[in-house]
């Protein structure tokens, strides 16, 4: 095969300025709105309302959000869309520096007639001045900034008292195989214009041994999506990842106070040795889970400004079921399931009592209601629906909110 012709770049603008004006990402068409609300992690409003605000958050009140580096727009389009089907009044900002991602962003919120976003290209770094806001969404672009920690501070003081952060960052041991290869085609594709440097990563790849850890690594699917995958994932100019401690130490830094991973069983050591755990902070609970999975590729997690609401089980808490039914949930009470996750099969199990109290959690009573409804006294509830809460919530699969489900 011919190697691509080198076309110097004429441009003196910021490579990864350069990659995003050539290739939004992720790479979405307005058009598409019409049949799908795309969907994830975070800032889906039940997930912010949960790790942030202790599953009780007013959401009569009005809702300031930013979203930080916002690229294509999912959070955007997601957050606008829920917030506008609750009737939550809300003021939405999005910010990128990038114009071609801006413009897919407003197409994809003008495609489904929804207000009360603000458009503004700029740099996250100045996000202050645009807020401040009860909630910032930074998916997928501090591990891309020069200074991350830069980033980390910016969005911080970006927040009002109490609100919080929903971000995403990559981790280093899911995405085995990536940073030898980006190391690689940066060798080989220096001085190269954007669409060149594409045309060159994929004869690369069309030439790679079985032995190359990128090709053993089956987590890893971007760049099989689109030219903006595949950029992302093996061309960025800047891609630093981080460890679980790495993320909480910036969280720290920045004044803010961690709230949580997501899916909590994954950062607990526990879940992956029966091997005895030596008494560890947090933060180096969190490391040691994380070599000990192995597959985990990015870290999503929610930090506040102010003291973390941990959501602890209360009666005035309305309880929702996330990837099944509560009849599907009752029906597997006593039997093992599997809940599959970056390459990891976790076989959870709930005692067979606990099919009665999970035909309950249909998403329109709240804790207490579903106690009297089984005519227990509150700690007896309590007691049954422990191990319900801790099972479901550690995997990411009960959340909290009187609005959102």
């Amino acid at each position: 095969m011919t190697a691509a012709p080198r076309r110097p770049i004429t441009r003196t603008m910021d490579p990864v300025d350069a990659q995003y004006e050539a290739y939004p990402y992720p790479a979405r068409d307005p058009a598409d709105e019409a049949r799908r609300l795309i969907t994830g992690s975070p800032s889906d409003p039940a997930e912010i309302d949960t790790l942030l605000f202790g599953g009780a958050r007013d959401w009569s009140q009005p809702f300031r959000a930013l979203s930080a580096g916002g690229g294509a727009g999912d959070a955007l389009v997601m957050l606008a869309q829920k917030l506008a089907d609750a009737g939550v009044a809300h003021t939405l900002t999005y910010l990128d520096r990038s114009k071609a991602a801006r413009a897919v962003a407003e197409a994809r919120i003008a495609a489904r007639g929804l207000g009360g976003v603000r458009f503004v290209t700029g740099d996250l770094l100045e996000a202050a001045a645009l807020g401040p806001f009860d909630y910032i969404d930074c998916c997928g672009v501090l591990h891309h900034l020069p200074d991350p920690q830069a980033g980390f501070d910016a969005l911080a003081a970006a927040l009002a008292p109490g609100g919080g952060l929903g971000a995403m960052v990559y981790a280093p041991y899911g995405r085995t195989g990536v940073y030898p290869l980006q190391a690689a085609l940066a060798a080989l594709t220096e001085g190269l214009a954007p669409a060149d440097k594409l045309a060159v990563a994929r004869q690369v790849l069309a030439g790679l041994p079985p032995s190359n850890w990128f090709l053993r690594n089956d987590l890893l699917r971007d760049h099989r999506d689109s030219d903006a995958g595949l950029y992302d994932l093996l061309l960025h100019a800047r891609d630093q990842p981080f460890t679980a401690d790495a993320v909480m130490a910036a969280v720290a830094a920045a004044g803010l106070s961690f709230a949580g991973f997501i899916e909590p069983a994954r950062y607990a050591p526990e879940t992956w040795t029966q091997a005895p755990i030596p008494e560890l902070a947090p933060p180096a609970r969190a490391a040691l889970a994380e070599r000990l999975a192995g597959g985990i590729k990015t870290h999503v997690f929610y930090a506040v400004n102010g003291l973390a609401k941990p959501c602890v089980p209360a009666p005035h808490l309305r309880p929702r079921l996330r990837g099944a039914t509560a009849a599907q949930m009752a029906a597997n009470a006593g039997k093992p399931f599997t809940w599959r996750r970056d390459g990891a099969a976790h076989r959870l199990t709930l005692p067979r009592e606990a099919a009665a109290l999970l035909r309950l959690l249909d998403g329109r009573r709240r804790l207490g209601e579903v106690a009297q409804a089984l005519r227990l006294d509150w700690l007896a509830f309590a007691a049954q629906f422990a191990p319900i809460h801790r099972t479901f919530s550690g995997h990411g699969l009960l959340l909290y909110s009187e609005r959102f489900a």
